[in-house]
């Protein structure tokens, strides 16, 4: 057996703080981290302490951990310098080295944190190539060693891999934390690797783990964690599970909470205004990020409630299965036990008070939805606070469609027809405002949204109105029939307002093909203005015989697109068979004005 001189060991232990020193002080000039000619003398240095290391085994009939343990972590600080200058092929190799001298030895308090790190590493370089059951495989065994290290009685204490090296450095993270820090990054990256593959069921189960580790390192960044909470709760409420989505979004308030009061309280940062302010300003972003968050989830239950309830109706029978204290998601696939413990139980106590501000389950009444109404509408107007007009004009927007949207799914839970088209017309307000700040050159999307959002609402006022017209015996007053008129006229006029904005120029023809993402916006357009030309109410033929000549223009165009695209024609089947209906029924009743104005 080869005697280990102090010489050697103390050799090792300068070429390797060498290399910390390199890899973890960033220069003055480059705060962002070591640059290529930096990171080339760190992989001379460890090259260096590889053969020396490897002369030792080699040889020595007895394989000393210590030394084992060093091979590993200058393979494994090769590896990641190559992953940093995407040298991944490289990479790879020197990775694979590390996990094939630790073969059989991973649970080895030496070995342990090196054979994480690598496995981790691992499944980020085949993530990067595309081979992500291979990805996988990597990081599911990085999971599965943790949990028998963790398993171990007693648990061994692990090594820190500088340590290994004889070097002690207090500002370093304790191996313990370390190995909870490897463990979390395990999480994430099974996480990343599901939601890739399209289990989305595990990709959640995975994140929230990731979160419920993160809680328990000492190091947390609360505006990343929030975040992602809020992040994770739009994937339970897109599945009906609003219990879980509502519980990780008042996780997210409360971390943020959290965060406000340790600015607040830390006196240390005020010598920096710079930093400070830039602190204020990330929470106030991720504030606003968050309230828009809830906002969704209080939309999403409004517009879910009303969906079950005109189920509902339509199966009379199931009513009685209804009950206040049925939940979305009660009856979803996949309701299992993994959904019903993601709980962040050391927090339970501080976000249970944040979460019963909003119920988790169905609304059946106005009442129900008056109360998710009103805090959609607090946490919009936080939002705006941060995303105004002036300096976030989309977010801004997109706020403010979020706000007419909880208008219109209120609306349904209103019975009394005057209320119902109060809060339509409030849509409308709140769309005109908007759409008059923005130049259409510059945000066009936005604007085509907005375009057929407000012909839908004067169309929605329109069928109150004319609903309300038909109950009534009396005879409708002129002012009436003039406002059922102003509201097809204002309804055509944004329906076509975004159809000119498909055209390449004002005068030019309606385009032959629509993109894909707007061909049913363009022809819900046709065929909704093809059904408000109908509806004008007036006594001049001239004018009847202009809008039915209107109406057929708009029909035919609906049938002509779905001609020459069947699959469209597949998509929008009911109502090219209306369309179909009407103009053949339409040129009669155009026949018959022509005829009795000639007569006239």
């Amino acid at each position: 057996m080869v005697t280990f001189n102090k010489e050697l060991l103390d050799d090792l232990k300068e070429k390797y703080f060498k290399v910390r020193k390199l890899l973890d002080d960033p220069n003055d000039n480059n705060q962002e981290g070591p640059d290529c000619e930096t990171k080339n003398k760190a992989i001379t240095i460890l090259k260096e302490m590889k053969i020396k290391i490897e002369n030792i085994l080699n040889n020595s009939s007895d394989q000393d951990l210590n030394f084992v343990g060093m091979l590993a972590v200058v393979w494994l600080n090769i590896g990641i310098i190559c992953i940093d200058n995407e040298e991944l092929k490289e990479a790879e190799d020197n990775l694979m080295q590390c996990i094939e001298i630790l073969k059989g030895r991973e649970l080895e308090p030496q070995c342990i944190l090196p054979s994480l790190s690598a496995l981790n590493q691992l499944g980020i370089i085949w993530f990067q190539w595309g081979e992500y059951e291979k990805s996988k495989a990597f990081v599911e065994k990085s999971e599965r060693l943790y949990t028998e290290y963790k398993n171990l009685d007693p648990v061994p204490e692990p090594k820190g891999m500088s340590s290994i090296f004889g070097i002690e450095n207090s500002e370093e993270p304790t191996p313990q934390h370390v190995l909870e820090k490897l463990h979390a990054l395990t999480l994430y990256y099974i996480a990343q690797v599901y939601g890739i593959c399209k289990d989305h069921h595990k990709s959640a189960l995975y994140c929230h783990m990731t979160l419920q580790k993160q809680l328990e390192l000492t190091d947390l960044d609360y505006i990343d964690w929030a975040l992602n909470a809020a992040t994770l709760s739009q994937f339970f409420m897109e599945k009906k599970h609003f219990t879980q989505a509502r519980h990780h979004l008042a996780a997210a308030s409360h971390i943020l909470k959290l965060y406000e009061n340790s600015l607040v309280d830390d006196p240390g940062e005020t010598a920096n205004d710079e930093v400070k302010a830039a602190k204020w300003e990330q929470f106030h972003h991720r504030s606003a990020d968050v309230a828009r968050c809830w906002a969704k989830y209080g939309i999403l239950l409004m517009s879910m409630s009303r969906d079950r309830l005109i189920e509902l109706s339509e199966n009379i029978d199931d009513e009685k299965n209804s009950t206040n204290d049925s939940k979305p998601g009660d009856a979803e696939e996949g309701n299992d036990d993994d959904f019903k413990r993601m709980k962040f139980e050391k927090l339970e106590e501080n976000i249970t008070p944040i979460a019963k501000q909003i119920t988790d389950k169905y609304l059946l009444d106005f009442n129900d939805a008056k109360k998710v109404f009103l805090n959609v509408q607090q946490w919009l107007d936080q939002a705006k606070k941060y995303y105004a007009l002036e300096t976030h004009a989309s977010d801004y927007v997109h706020i403010m469609q979020d706000m007419s949207q909880a208008y219109k799914y209120l609306s349904f839970f209103e019975d009394d027809e005057d209320r119902q088209a109060k809060m339509h017309k409030r849509r409308i307000d709140i769309l005109e405002h908007v759409i008059k700040e923005l130049n259409p050159r510059y945000y066009q999307s936005e604007c085509r949204q907005i375009w057929i959002e407000l012909g839908e609402t004067y169309s929605a006022i329109l069928d109150i109105k004319v609903d309300k017209l038909r109950a009534s015996d009396d005879r409708p007053a002129p002012a009436t029939l003039n406002k059922i008129n102003q509201l097809c006229q204002s309804a055509i006029k944004y329906y076509q307002t975004f159809l000119d904005s498909l055209k390449e120029s004002e005068s030019a023809p309606a385009p032959k093909e629509f993109p894909e993402e707007l061909v049913r916006a363009a022809l819900f357009a046709y065929f909704n203005s093809g059904a408000l030309y109908n509806r004008i109410i007036t006594l001049d033929k001239n004018t009847q015989i202009e809008n039915i000549k209107n109406s057929i223009k708009a029909y035919n165009f609906f049938i002509d697109y779905c001609d020459s695209h069947p699959e469209t024609a597949e998509l929008m089947k009911n109502e090219l068979n209306v369309c179909k209906d009407l103009v053949n029924l339409l040129p009669l009743k155009l026949s018959k004005l022509m005829q009795s104005l000639s007569k006239s």
